[in-house]
C-alpha cells in the first residue's frame, strides 16, 4: 500500500545533506506496480462501486497523472485488454439483468470532452459547444447532449472507441497522441420497485479521463499548445483547491468550495461533495526524468484521500 519516492539527483553519501532528502512515502488504499493487469485495477478499484449506482448513490472515477502515464489505457484500455469503461458498464448491465424481475430500469449514457472550458459532445461532434445549466432542483445538466439508452456492452465499446477518435489529441514532446481534454462519461441508472408505487431512484456513474497535468518545460508546448495546456492546468488547479478544501484538517470551520471555477468542478459537483463515492486513480511515470511530475501527481492523490463528505 505504500509508494516510496526516491530523488534521482541526491547522492547517498552526502552526510550534510541527509536531513534535507527528498525521499517521501506515501500510503495508498492500494498501489499497484508495472506488472497490474486491466483486470486487477478494476477489480480493486471500481468494481465495489457498481453496486451503489443501482441502488441510488453517485460514484465517480477519476484518472489523474502526468501525460504519457497511462490514464487513456486505464480508462479505455484496447479491444484485447478492455478498460475500467468497458468492465464497469459490463457488470452494470449483468448486475441489472439479475434484478430485472422485481425491478424497473431505465439506462442511459454520455460521453463529452471538456477542452480550453468548452464542452463538446463526443457522441455527436457537430452540435458544436454545449452549456451547463442548472435546473430548479440544483441539478446540472448538459443542454442539448446526446443520451445513448443500451443494455449492450460490446455496442458501447464501438460508440466509446468512435467518440474517442473525435476528441482532441495533439502530439507533444512528452507524449505522440497526448489528449488535450478531459473526457467524461456519465451513465446514469433510474430504478423504481414494480410491486410498489416508491419513486425513481438515480444513481450516476461518472468516469473521468483527465487531461494530463503537464510542465510546459517538459512537454515543449508553444503558442496553440501552450494555451490549451494553461487551460488544463487551470481546470486541474480547480479541481485541486475542491479537494483542498474539502479535505480541510479542521472540519468543523465550513469551508467555501468554490465549485464554479472551472466547468469540470462545477459537473462534478455532487460527486466530490455529495452522495458519492469516489475513486481516484492516479498514474506516474517509473522514469527518473519524471521525478517532479511523480511527486506533484502523489501529493495531489494523497490530498485526495482526506476527503470526507456529508451524505
Amino acid at each position: 500500500q505504500g509508494v516510496i519516492l526516491m530523488d534521482p539527483s541526491e547522492d547517498t553519501d552526502e552526510i550534510l545533506r541527509a536531513n534535507r532528502s527528498r525521499e517521501k512515502t506515501f500510503v495508498f488504499d492500494m498501489v499497484f506496480d508495472h506488472r497490474a493487469t486491466q483486470e486487477e485495477v478494476y477489480m480493486s478499484t471500481t468494481k465495489s462501486l457498481i453496486e451503489g449506482v443501482i441502488s441510488g448513490y453517485n460514484a465517480t472515477i477519476f484518472a489523474y497523472g502526468p501525460t504519457g502515464a497511462g490514464k487513456t489505457y486505464t480508462m479505455l484500455g484496447m479491444d484485447s485488454e478492455p478498460g475500467i469503461y468497458i468492465r464497469a458498464l459490463d457488470d452494470l448491465f449483468k448486475a441489472l439483468e439479475a434484478a430485472t424481475e422485481e425491478m424497473h430500469y431505465t439506462v442511459s449514457m454520455s460521453y463529452l470532452e471538456i477542452y480550453n472550458e468548452v464542452i463538446r459532445d463526443l457522441l455527436n461532434p457537430s452540435s458544436g459547444f454545449l452549456d451547463l445549466r442548472e435546473d430548479s432542483r440544483g441539478n446540472i445538466q448538459i443542454a442539448g447532449i446526446t443520451e445513448v439508452s443500451t443494455r449492450n456492452a460490446q455496442e458501447i465499446m464501438q460508440l466509446l472507441t468512435k467518440g474517442n477518435k473525435q476528441r482532441t489529441q495533439e502530439p507533444t514532446a512528452a507524449n505522440k497522441t497526448s489528449s488535450r481534454s478531459h473526457t467524461v462519461l456519465q451513465v446514469t441508472v433510474k430504478s423504481r420497485r414494480k410491486a410498489t408505487s416508491e419513486e425513481m431512484r438515480t444513481g450516476k456513474l461518472f468516469m473521468v479521463d483527465l487531461a494530463g497535468s503537464e510542465r510546459a518545460a517538459q512537454t515543449q508546448n508553444q503558442g496553440k499548445r501552450m494555451k490549451e495546456g494553461a487551460h488544463i492546468n487551470r481546470s486541474l488547479l480547480a479541481l485541486g483547491n475542491c479537494i483542498n478544501a474539502l479535505s480541510e484538517k479542521g472540519g468543523s470551520r465550513a469551508q467555501f468550495v468554490n465549485f464554479r471555477d472551472s466547468k469540470l468542478t462545477r459537473l462534478l459537483k455532487d460527486s466530490l461533495g455529495g452522495n458519492s463515492r469516489t475513486v481516484m486513480i492516479a498514474h506516474i511515470s517509473p522514469a527518473s526524468t519524471s521525478f517532479e511530475e511523480s511527486r506533484m501527481t502523489l501529493i495531489y492523490a494523497y490530498r485526495a484521500k482526506n476527503i470526507k463528505t456529508q451524505v
